[in-house]
């Protein structure tokens, strides 16, 4: 156990707590996270309502949106979500 020119301390836990916290995403990343996700699901619903109004096709085109929303929520949330893996 000798401090010999090539061995270095450990890092305190301050710094290990650091170098662990730089990979997660921020409270504003996870806001914006949740934000994406209830714009694109009330943009398709919204549009799913409109068609069924449009075309009278109730209730498929609220059924389509929601489909469609979910899966374009999903898509953008995986997609930021791998910057952190």
């Amino acid at each position: 156990m000798s401090d010999g020119p090539g061995e270095h301390e450990p890092a305190t836990p301050s710094e290990q707590d650091k170098s662990g916290m730089k990979d997660l995403p921020s409270v504003f990343e996870l806001l914006t996270m949740g934000m994406t996700v209830a714009l694109i699901l009330a943009v398709f619903v919204i549009a799913g309502i409109w068609a069924d109004r449009a075309w009278g096709t109730a209730p498929w085109g609220l059924l389509i949106g929601i489909t469609l929303g979910t899966v374009a929520a999903v898509v953008s949330v995986v997609k930021q979500v791998r910057r952190f893996l």
